[in-house]
């Protein structure tokens, strides 16, 4: 089967698209024909080899964890999906090999929930991963609710758009930092933009003169530090990009794979709370291009590589 890999750490120039082995579908996997993937910042993350002191890489690496596609066929032991079922995932593993750029992959179903009716395959595939983690961190972590006033970073970005959302839909009122470009966005999806940089922390003083009762950290780093004391009496912080955090009283939050999490999600897309906008769009064959665009770290929600796979003789189903 077609599909783009990677034989060592590197920049976008070590993706090669070309054959790549095909999957072995275990008892309690699926094997998914491939429509569509998203990419997301831990992908290039992991291509350049800083995931390696957490995720062991088994080379050649076909990179990618969110998918949307169609189950061909399901393992011995599964009793959630059959044949035909169209299904979205965070497809992760304990390691790095089996991807989801590729024309299919095997899926463990505690990745995998249906995919929302009303979502394109593109827009359906950049809901797990980015979804998740704002899903986990919002009703898990910080335990957001009604009243609360939640700041959230990059709130234009992939996993911040939807924790808007997510965030106003649970009753809370968001503040959300976006470049000026982005600010009329954040106002759809129901934040308050600010912009980053000097003077972060007045404009939200002016916003919350009394703190904020939550932040979601995306970003990290300065960003972080300003968050910290911007926090009301009893406010909780929580960050996906800088382990610091916890030096700063919050938490450290690494999304994972929830089955019952993810299908909350699609119950949401179906209900209209969640959207997902997609950005650009590539065919496989131009994954390193559409890597290259997520490293430069203006997308507004996701990017999304698109995936025909080629109808396979008889008898070579993967």
């Amino acid at each position: 089967m077609k599909g783009i890999s990677y034989s060592r750490y590197g920049g976008p120039e070590v993706l090669e698209y070309g054959e790549v082995r095909d999957p072995k579908v275990g008892p309690d996997a699926v094997l998914v024909e491939v429509r569509a993937a998203a990419v997301n910042p831990v992908d290039w993350k992991a291509r350049e080899g800083h995931l390696d002191g957490m995720l062991e890489a088994v080379f050649p690496v076909v990179p990618g964890w969110d998918v949307s596609g169609v189950v061909v066929r399901p393992g011995v032991s599964v009793t959630e999906f059959g044949a035909g079922d169209e299904v979205v995932g965070y497809v992760r593993e304990d390691f790095l090999s089996r991807g989801t750029f590729a024309e299919y992959v095997a899926a463990p179903v505690r990745t995998l929930a249906r995919k929302p009716r009303n979502l394109s395959w593109e827009a359906a595939a950049g809901l797990p991963l980015a979804g998740l983690t704002a899903y986990q961190v919002l009703y898990k972590a910080l335990r957001v609710g009604r009243g609360d006033t939640v700041l959230v970073h990059a709130a234009a970005g992939g996993v911040g758009s939807i924790a808007v959302q997510l965030a106003r839909h649970l009753g809370a009122r968001v503040v959300g930092t976006a470049s000026e470009r982005n600010h009329d966005y954040v106002r759809a999806l129901g934040g308050e933009p600010v912009a980053y940089g000097e003077g972060l922390a007045e404009r939200v003083r002016g916003l919350a003169p009394e703190g904020v009762d939550a932040v979601f950290d995306t970003v990290g780093g300065v960003a972080l530090k300003t968050s910290a004391n911007l926090l009301a009496p009893e406010g909780r912080l929580a960050s996906i990009a800088d382990g610091d955090v916890v030096g700063y009283g919050g938490r450290y939050c690494w999304v994972r794979p929830d089955a019952e999490d993810l299908l909350r999600l699609t119950e949401l897309a179906e209900q209209g709370v969640v959207s997902v906008h997609v950005d650009a769009v590539f065919p496989l064959e131009q994954a390193a291009q559409a890597h290259r665009l997520s490293q430069e770290g203006r997308t507004r929600g996701k990017i999304v590589v698109t995936v025909q796979p080629q109808a396979p003789q008889e008898g070579d189903r993967p």
